[in-house]
């Protein structure tokens, strides 16, 4: 796992949290959001491209079948896991720890000062009483947020939605078949241009990592979940803003899961991942503020 895309709770030694199922309570159908029906077909998955990360396992490029399913047009909204915590009870990996992966320039000063970081990765912050409702600890709120994608997601909570609204999390398959959006092996969901005509079609950083994001996307920090062009298939933001959860197991044998897609973090001179064929991977329980999810179902 690349710790610069998401830091894992692992690396901090942390103890596991107490798995706490939530309230049996039936969701609506509306709690999957604005789904997509996809047919399914055989696709070009993976990427031979000579900037990617071949530890990764980005490649080799294959030819793989996916059947007919939905996923989301959106990542799930700090509306609507709202909506599943008022309604079960929900507490995530993060409240259960206690914190949660905060990136350091978001931390007012005596925060930013005092709060534990990563060795390798020291613009990232373990923050007490940081999840989902205080992305930034304790001081922090939603405000003018409720309508972005919700962070501090753990594998395990992403997945309790899914089950909670009726769905799933995407297998890998599936998540990049839909994020092509029916382009054969193009860099990113919209083509091979990042800007094409200049104009940004993702959240990412812009500027000097990790110093100075310029936000010349027009956000630093999270977007809408419904913010640019979709892809050809209708779907939102599946390059940049917040890395998301995938069904898969990330290798054989291991105990890491996928996220795929990149987040407002992920930069040229560091981190591409924002390539529509990138992917990494972090433990089930880990969460930090550019980590969250999308939901699919079965047709």
């Amino acid at each position: 796992m690349n710790a610069c895309c998401s830091p894992s709770r692992s690396n901090a030694g942390a103890a596991p949290a107490r798995r706490l199922a939530p309230t049996e309570v039936s969701a609506s159908d509306s709690d999957l959001g604005e789904m997509i029906a996809l047919p399914g077909g055989t696709f070009r998955m993976g990427t031979d491209d000579e900037d990617g990360f071949p530890e990764d396992h980005e490649g080799p490029v294959r030819e793989v079948t996916v059947a007919p399913f939905r996923i989301s047009a959106y990542c799930v909204s700090n509306a609507r896991f709202s909506e599943f915590v008022e309604a079960t009870g929900y507490r995530t990996d993060a409240e259960q720890f206690g914190w949660s992966y905060v990136f350091a320039k978001f931390l007012p000063g005596r925060l930013r000062k005092v709060a534990p970081r990563p060795r390798r990765t020291p613009w990232w912050c373990g923050v007490p009483g940081a999840y989902w409702r205080c992305p930034e600890g304790p001081e922090s709120d939603l405000e003018g947020r409720w309508d972005h994608p919700v962070v501090h997601i753990s594998w395990h909570d992403a997945n309790a939605y899914c089950q909670w609204a009726g769905g799933r999390l995407p297998t890998e398959a599936e998540w990049e078949y839909a994020a092509r959006g029916g382009l054969d092996q193009a860099r990113y969901p919209w083509g091979d241009e990042l800007t094409p005509g200049g104009e940004h079609r993702c959240n990412i950083w812009q500027g000097r990592f990790p110093v100075h994001d310029t936000a010349e996307d027009g956000y630093a920090g999270t977007a809408p979940v419904d913010a640019y062009l979709p892809n050809g298939h209708g779907l939102y933001n599946t390059s940049g803003n917040v890395w998301e959860w995938c069904a898969d197991l990330f290798a054989e044998g291991g105990t890491e899961r996928s996220m795929r897609g990149g987040s407002y973090l992920c930069h040229e001179s560091y981190c591409n991942r924002y390539r529509v064929a990138a992917r990494t991977s972090n433990t089930p329980d880990s969460s930090s503020g550019n980590l969250g999810f999308r939901c699919a179902a079965d047709v």
